[in-house]
Order: structure tokens, then sequence, then C-alpha cells
């Protein structure tokens, strides 16, 4: 994502990069909705495309992030595979 919208993603700041992600998150729900499986597919891509891109208008690494909170047990119970009652 980096190497791909580096330059946009610099010009939309982290406010209008969060706005882009809460549209795709909206256009995510009404396809849950509707229950269209190839919908829902492109827009889990975009909603992924532009967390990730939040993460690099941070200088956030959201795949070190992800492996340091989730890797190996769950953050909440502390087992693998989770046990929580949430």
């Amino acid at each position: 994502m980096l190497q791909l919208y580096e330059k946009q993603d610099k010009k939309h700041g982290a406010e209008g990069t969060f706005i882009w992600l809460v549209e795709e998150i909206g256009e995510l729900s009404e396809a849950l909705r509707k229950k269209d499986k190839e919908n829902i597919s492109e827009e889990i891509a975009d909603v992924l495309a532009w967390l990730l891109s939040l993460g690099n208008v941070m200088g956030i690494d959201v795949s070190d992030s992800f492996k340091e909170k989730y890797d190996s047990i769950c953050p909440s119970c502390h087992k693998k595979p989770c046990n929580c009652n949430k």
C-alpha cells in the first residue's frame, strides 16, 4: 500500500484517510445486509486497504502492530485458542 498510494495518502492525511476508511466500512455494512458475497469480498479488501493506508500515514507498520498484539495468544485471556466468554 505504501509503494502504491503513499503520495495520495499523504495528501489525504490521517483524518481524510480515516474518513475514507469509515465510508468503506459503511459500504461493507450495506453489502452484509444484502448478503452479496461478491461485494462483501470487495468491501473487505477496501476496508483493509484503507486501514493499511491509515497506518502508513501515521507511520505505523500495521503488520508489526498486529503481530505484537495477536500473533500467538489471545490478548484478553492469554490462551490459544481463545477461551474468552465475550
